[in-house]
């Protein structure tokens, strides 16, 4: 049986993407499934004498069911940390969205559960033609939008979860509290509930371990809905 996908998106790059998705893992894995994080393009890598390593990547790689190398589990690393389109440009790298399925094949096929971070927010460019919402959507993926709740987040989230859901299964919202903790956190969070259809399936703290794991019951009965 091949593995079902969760796609990890959110409103902007530096929102606690990474800390869901491993939270999720955790969550899965505890829970008795075999889950394996992906990241099929990371900039923002160093060099290494395994060659480039990115952290996210790295935390993703350390959450994951064991028994993948590291190229599994990010297959484009890409050294300047700036948009992966014009990363991989300056290195002379096309990012073939044809290898990044070829990758999450190769993850589904051995998994219960495959998460997917993308890069930065919805609408990323991974070329000059095309971006994370259109590979996502071209799979019909339930996607989680991961809000960093501060100033300005209400309206990312709005725009976000509309253009989401426009394009595929929305399964819901994690509000990710960022340091400092925003001014008014709990009216934000309630007008957030308003405004976006899907349901809050997650609020994280900004004091969260690093080694949480997160329910995921409220995912998996709102994917099997839509099964």
């Amino acid at each position: 049986m091949t593995a079902r996908t969760l796609f990890v998106t959110g409103t902007d790059t530096g929102i606690g993407k990474t800390r869901v998705a491993v939270a999720l893992l955790h969550g899965l894995r505890a829970a008795g499934y075999s889950a394996v994080g992906y990241k099929p393009v990371a900039s923002g890598c160093e060099s290494t004498s395994d060659g480039l390593r990115n952290d996210d990547a790295l935390a993703l790689w350390g959450a994951s069911t064991s028994g993948w190398d590291y190229d599994a589990i990010n297959p484009i690393a890409l050294t300047d940390p700036i948009a992966p389109h014009i990363a991989a440009a300056d290195a002379g790298v096309t990012i073939d969205t044809d290898l990044l399925d070829a990758g999450h094949a190769r993850l589904a096929a051995a998994s219960d559960w495959v998460v997917v971070e993308g890069a930065g927010g919805w609408h990323v460019p991974l070329t000059d033609s095309t971006d994370f919402a259109d590979w996502a959507s071209s799979h019909d993926w339930p996607t989680l939008l991961v809000v960093g709740m501060r100033l300005g987040c209400v309206n990312h989230a709005v725009l976000s979860a509309r253009a989401i859901a426009a394009r595929t299964p929305l399964v819901g919202w994690v509000a990710n509290t960022l340091p400092p903790v925003q001014p008014r956190l709990e009216d934000n969070v309630s007008c957030l509930e308003r405004m976006i259809a899907e349901p809050l399936c997650a609020r994280v703290a900004c004091d969260a371990p690093l080694d949480l794991a997160l329910n995921p019951e409220p995912w998996l009965a709102r994917i099997s809905g839509r099964e």
